[in-house]
């Protein structure tokens, strides 16, 4: 697109419109900047709703021989005073070990730089070439009892760096010295602890596993400056009674009336008297009847 007008502010700021496709969109003339080849950029205020501090961006090439102006292309590009997203973050990066669950495997990656290569059966056998050759005697064990000791001989090993990002992530997590139970501890730290299980390797000089059944640290592993207020050097407080046992009281001052109900409110009672009564009767009568005197002779 090319355009005889002298006015190049004007011509981009058409071409802004019409991008636009509002009027009202297109606010005021800001700036301009020169580029290489003869191309300039005319900036223009965004009045949208919604793209505070954008701006439309107009590129003219300026023809210096035919004194024309040549529209490149128009768009909307952020200020520095512009609302923006924040910036994309892949989503294995984004994600946190609190998304997952037992359930759920990320991997890892060949590449990972928290990992490096073991030491293999070939490596060994290379060590051990290089020692004969130099002459040396105890290199080679030494090197065997590192990698027995350290447990180097797997397939990878934490590298320096993976180390490295564990301690900083231990040591500023809730149990490291800056926790709360460590402000209360009283000066009582894991270091002098003895429920604490030292680590081997580099880690071994600034954490532990915590052992103790009865601290909130039981199983975890902690720095050395941590505290959880179980120290085992604290000795258990005083027994007290659980139960205090008063003397009894006894109240003979006042005497509690008990109001009962009259007789014909409780017609069952009197339906057992009657009953008993009855009973009673029949039995006198049958001992006196000529019937029970003659069988009483009888038997005499």
């Amino acid at each position: 697109m090319t355009d005889n007008a002298l006015d190049p502010v004007a011509l981009a700021r058409a071409v802004a419109i019409d991008a636009a496709e509002n009027p009202d969109a297109v606010g005021d003339y800001v700036t301009q900047q020169a580029m290489e080849g003869g191309v300039t950029d005319f900036r223009f205020a965004a009045l949208m709703v919604g793209y505070e501090g954008w701006q439309w961006s107009v590129t003219l090439y300026h023809d210096e021989e035919l004194d024309h102006w040549t529209v490149d292309e128009s768009t909307l590009i952020p200020s520095d005073q512009a609302l923006l997203p924040p910036p994309w973050v892949p989503w294995k990066d984004r994600l946190e070990p609190s998304d997952l669950t037992v359930t759920d495997s990320i991997g890892t990656e060949q590449d990972d730089p928290r990992l490096e290569p073991g030491i293999t059966e070939e490596g060994m056998a290379q060590v051990e070439a290089t020692v004969a050759e130099d002459g040396a005697t105890n290199s080679a064990e030494d090197v065997h009892d590192a990698v027995e000791e350290f447990d180097l001989s797997r397939r990878r090993v934490m590298s320096e760096l993976g180390r490295s990002q564990t301690a900083k992530r231990w040591y500023d997590g809730p149990h490291g010295p800056k926790s709360l139970s460590t402000k209360t501890a009283d000066g009582n730290l894991c270091s002098t602890c003895g429920f604490l299980i030292p680590l081997r390797g580099d880690l071994g000089t600034m954490f532990g596993v915590c052992a103790n059944r009865w601290s909130p640290d039981d199983g975890r592993v902690v720095s050395l400056d941590h505290g959880c207020g179980e120290h085992s050097q604290i000795e258990p407080p005083e027994p007290s009674n659980l139960w205090i046992q008063t003397k009894p009281a006894y109240d003979d001052m006042h005497i509690d009336i008990v109001a009962q109900s009259t007789r014909e409110e409780r017609g069952e009672v009197e339906l057992l008297e009657e009953a008993n009564d009855s009973g009673e009767s029949d039995e006198q009568e049958a001992a006196t009847s000529p019937e029970s005197a003659e069988t009483t002779e009888s038997a005499e």
